[in-house]
């Protein structure tokens, strides 16, 4: 007869001094001893096939078994049927956000995902403290907690949704890509995009989150941002106030669309002013949607996500992340 392990948890996560440093909210059962590790043969800088390795050899060690995969649909397969069985330990993502992201498409709700931080950015493992140190750790431990998810046109995000100058430059680098990025993979399409973007109008129609009846509102803009958690590429501000767990969205826009007016803003943002500022739009939302008469494109979590229109909304509680069991 097949179990389902039955997590120990509580409804929402908790939060230390600050507010957006989450806490673990219940923990994986014992007796759940499987890990599926997907690897991301192209993420980071070089092959992190060693890695993945001793990730393997200290689970062993632990008491935990692991078969490693490369195909998404292989791996999600296994999965399920682990899951039914009641020996699914975790969905092991390593490789980058982008590779999170794939698993976090693929798994139904529920299962148990962790992370190997092997790609460029690693903007969610960042956040909690998560290392290709201690990833065994927080395996073996099992705390978890269960954060939101973005969905943007049928895809989920848990980072960050945006268009803009931002976006057009993601564009540019994943259509050049081959292989291994680093940081400095960014510079040409960088400059391409300061030499040529137009900065096209986008119009952007939110509902607020809440308690009280959703009323659609409208805002033209030349930047957008939805965020799920606080993180950005650089550890750059933009939306420092976003929590993951609350069962909203945070978006903010930014009106001008010019280069100098994006020095501005970003002197602004570093200095954590830019919402106050009379061209910059903030609400927590449950809906979105952008529509612009140009070309524009958007990226998810630091990925080509395609081009305007796009539809967003929020599933609360969507993902259950291992983390660390103390905050960092």
């Amino acid at each position: 007869m097949s179990k389902r392990p039955q997590f120990n948890s509580c409804p929402v996560a908790s939060f230390v001094n600050d507010p957006t440093a989450l806490l673990p909210t219940g923990v994986l059962p014992s007796d759940a001893d499987h890990v599926l590790i997907l690897q991301n043969p192209t993420a980071g800088r070089q092959n992190q096939q060693r890695r993945v390795q001793e990730l393997q050899q200290k689970l062993r060690q632990l008491g935990l078994e692991t078969t490693c995969f490369s195909d998404i649909h292989a791996l999600t397969s296994k999965a399920k049927q682990a899951h039914h069985d009641g020996t699914l330990r975790a969905v092991v993502a390593a490789g980058g956000d982008g590779t999170v992201g794939l698993v976090v498409n693929h798994l139904p709700v529920g299962m148990p995902i962790a992370v190997l931080p092997l790609g460029t950015e690693n903007l969610l493992a960042r956040m909690f403290g998560i290392q290709s140190e201690n990833a065994a750790q927080v395996i073996h431990q099992g705390s978890f907690v269960r954060l939101d998810a973005g969905e943007a046109n049928g895809r989920l995000f848990l980072l960050m949704f945006s268009c803009g100058l931002d976006a057009d430059i993601v564009d540019r680098l994943h259509k050049r890509r081959q292989g291994h990025i680093s940081h400095w993979s960014y510079l040409r399409p960088i400059l391409a995009s300061i030499r040529s973007y137009r900065y096209p109008e986008v119009r952007v129609y939110f509902e607020h989150g809440g308690d009280s009846e959703p009323t659609t509102q409208e805002v033209a803009a030349r930047w957008v941002f939805v965020n799920n958690l606080p993180i950005y590429a650089l550890k750059i501000p933009i939306v420092p106030q976003a929590i993951g767990t609350d069962g909203v969205l945070d978006l903010c826009t930014l009106r001008r669309g010019s280069l100098p007016a994006a020095l501005w803003y970003l002197a602004g943002i570093l200095m954590r002013r830019h919402q106050r500022w009379k061209d910059c739009t903030t609400a927590n939302v449950t809906s979105v949607r952008l529509e612009s008469d140009h070309p524009v494109a958007f990226q998810l979590d630091g990925d080509p996500g395609g081009q305007l229109p796009v539809h967003i909304q929020v599933h609360p509680q969507r993902v259950t992340l291992l983390i660390p069991a103390t905050a960092t």
